[in-house]
């Protein structure tokens, strides 16, 4: 009797845990089934990295956010190579069910890959609509800036050449070669333009840069310039000191202060400085002020905390003029001062002619065309060095400058801080840490293992 009720008791113990573990089962499949539906339904990733390398700008969020139609991005490549654009492509998927992806592979569908005229495997396009605009590279840049093309069209940069101004293609610390790949990459076309050479700014210039001339422009340069703004046109003036000491020597240039002059704007004829802890920090002198406070107009608005250097600035008056509304856009501190004596390199601080600041570095005005959806735009920065090679990759200066161009071509939504460069997180050690290295974790530690394995295997025998 007592055999039989061990028995089923027994039986009852195992037929519960069979049954424990029959649930158990069911729920860890229930579980996973569960997340393989929301995994495939909702796609998240999260970037741990210290600069969010892996996640879109916030530029490329406004342009796909605001996306009033369907795209598709198609990618074009052998099917092994499809999971290395994966990761790029779906977070452009993740911003906005508009988004739609297509991989083709080449192999097995070459009509299709033909029909796209696709050169190179491994090539993305964006289409919206009936525009098809190839990706210049798997990158955000690339592919935001097939985005750019069909949404917006062709964009074109003009910087005026031909009185000495900042060089396009020069590499040197002096030239612009840096500022033109920020642009180009904001899917503008950059080129140059002599305006002595024609009687009006070509009809396809977007935007007019005039970077730090240093001869006078003549009077049809002037009235070129004149007539493009007032009839609904945008440029940007980056206009130097007059300097004339040694081998400085930079031309009043006139025509063109009054230009701006009558539009509000006044360029004063004074070279700003200021000392500050900020500025020795950088390695800089007295005649870079360094800019941490901003206006509120779309162009300076997203560099709150962000820091700008104007190397060589002369300040500005501003105020509205009769077809004109004018806003500053950034001032020095009231630690800086500003002295007229520009033929000379030496300045004295105490000198009682300097003036006191702060002083307004930059403005934006609009133009009353009369036609209230094309109104003339224009930018005036007292300082053209800031964009060089040399200082554009200061701080807020790449953005700053880049922004400016946004606004004046109506890109509002384009204007955001663009996505950092990737960090060098390089270790480096001497030939001292590298044999610490070597000695604790190749051979100091495996062999404390060993150690501790031998005497645990010892012990048990």
């Amino acid at each position: 009797m007592a055999e039989e009720k061990s028995r089923n008791t027994i039986a009852a113990r195992q037929a519960r845990y069979g049954a424990t573990a029959t649930l158990y089962t069911i729920i860890v499949i229930a579980v996973l089934v569960m997340v393989n539906w929301l995994a495939n339904r909702y796609n998240k990733s999260y970037d741990t990295t210290s600069n969010k390398r892996f996640t879109l700008s916030e530029e490329t969020k406004k342009v796909v956010k605001g996306l009033k139609s369907d795209a598709t991005i198609t990618y074009i490549d052998k099917s092994s190579n499809f999971e290395q654009a994966r990761g790029t492509l779906d977070r452009y998927a993740n911003l906005s069910p508009k988004i739609h992806l297509q991989y083709i592979d080449a192999q097995k569908q070459p009509v299709v890959a033909r029909s796209y005229g696709v050169r190179f495997l491994g090539t993305a396009y964006v289409e919206i609509g009936q525009r098809r605009e190839e990706a210049k590279s798997l990158t955000e840049e690339g592919i935001t800036g097939a985005f750019l093309k069909d949404l917006k069209g062709v964009r074109k940069v003009c910087f005026v050449t031909g009185s000495k101004e900042h060089q396009l293609d020069d590499t040197q610390e002096n030239g612009l070669s840096r500022y033109k790949t920020l642009l180009e990459r904001d899917n503008y076309q950059v080129d140059s333009v002599s305006l002595a050479e024609q009687t009006a700014v070509p009809k396809d210039c977007t935007v007019l840069v005039v970077a730090g001339p240093q001869l006078d422009y003549t009077p049809n340069e002037v009235t070129a310039i004149k007539n493009y703004v007032e009839n609904g046109g945008r440029a940007m003036f980056l206009i130097d000191p007059p300097l004339d000491f040694g081998r400085e020597h930079i031309a009043q240039n006139e025509g063109l202060m009054k230009l701006i002059e009558g539009w509000g704007v006044t360029p004063d004829s004074d070279l700003v400085l200021e000392q500050n802890a900020m500025a020795q920090l950088f390695g800089f002198g007295p005649e870079i002020p360094l800019v941490s406070k901003y206006e509120s107009q779309p162009i300076v608005n997203d560099l709150k905390g962000a820091v700008t250097g104007f190397p060589i600035s002369r300040s500005l008056e501003v105020k509205n003029g009769d077809k004109t509304t004018v806003d500053k856009l950034f001032s020095t501190t009231d630690r800086s001062i500003a002295t007229t004596r520009l033929n000379t390199n030496e300045v004295n601080p105490d000198d009682p002619s300097n003036k006191k600041g702060p002083f307004v570095l930059g403005a934006a005005g609009t133009y009353n065309t009369g036609k209230p959806s094309n109104p003339g735009r224009f930018v005036v920065i007292g300082s053209s060095g800031f964009v060089d090679n040399a200082m554009v990759g200061f701080q807020g200066n790449r953005d700053l400058a880049v922004n400016a161009v946004n606004w004046l071509s109506s890109d509002e939504d384009l204007i955001s801080i663009r996505p950092k460069e990737p960090e060098d997180r390089r270790l480096n050690a001497t030939q001292h840490q590298m044999n610490a290295f070597f000695y604790t974790d190749l051979i100091g530690i495996p062999l404390v293992i060993i150690l501790w394995g031998v005497s645990i295997w010892a012990k048990r025998r």
